[in-house]
């Protein structure tokens, strides 16, 4: 759990930093795009090994889960939380939300399913007009254009602003106990480590609904 949790939280940072390249202009993200695109060999093993991540992450919750229960068969008869937070009461829920969200946004950006973006937009149709100098036109995906018409649409915004929100939840939480499950957390690192997640996720999260929020406020365009 730990392990895959650390390598998923490598990736969404990444990613973030990738798709920040926006408020850059449409060269740069297209060009990044195009980079992306272009390199199979590196784009397949990658795809490959984070779906094999998220199994491993999945498998190793559903594992836990079912091992916490066997060790209490016999439920509370009154629950009332103390030193746990609503991040770590609500991993399991927010894990399984945080899925449905991303296979839809590997629907909607990825594998470009026209009939779930709202738009009546052809994604996978999208061309870049104005050539990137270096780069060949007709390979040209014109990632910008995509994504503002993708996220111009409110209701994708705010459901891509709700899955991210729960991602950064279930980071907060679980960035901070992946430390525990390392072994690389004690009492005295214990409170920096915990305000260190919740900054991180805080942080990915203002970051990640930058983009669809300057999109519907017109900023990017």
């Amino acid at each position: 759990m730990a392990g895959s949790g650390l390598c998923l939280f490598g990736f969404v940072a990444g990613h973030l930093v990738g798709n920040l390249q926006i408020f850059l202009g449409p060269e740069a993200i297209n060009r990044y795009g195009h980079f992306l695109q272009s390199n199979p060999e590196l784009i397949w093993p990658a795809r490959i090994g984070l779906l094999a991540l998220v199994a491993l992450h999945v498998w190793s919750a559903i594992k836990l889960e079912v091992e916490n229960r066997l060790a209490r068969p016999v439920a509370y008869g009154e629950y009332k939380p103390v030193g746990s937070s609503l991040a770590s009461r609500t991993m399991v829920m927010s894990g399984m939300i945080v899925f449905c969200f991303i296979v839809y946004h590997l629907l909607h950006y990825t594998f470009k399913v026209e009939s779930i973006n709202l738009t009546h937009q052809n994604f996978a149709a999208a061309a870049y007009q104005e050539p990137i100098k270096g780069l060949p036109t007709e390979t040209q995906q014109d990632i910008y254009k995509m994504m503002v018409t993708g996220f111009s649409h409110p209701a994708v915004s705010f459901f891509y602003m709700l899955g991210v929100g729960l991602l950064c939840l279930h980071l907060s939480h679980g960035a901070s106990s992946m430390f525990q499950s390392l072994g690389w957390k004690n009492k005295a690192w214990a409170p920096l480590l915990n305000c260190g997640a919740k900054a991180i996720a805080s942080l990915i999260f203002l970051g990640y609904i930058s983009i669809p929020a300057a999109i519907l406020l017109g900023i990017i365009k």
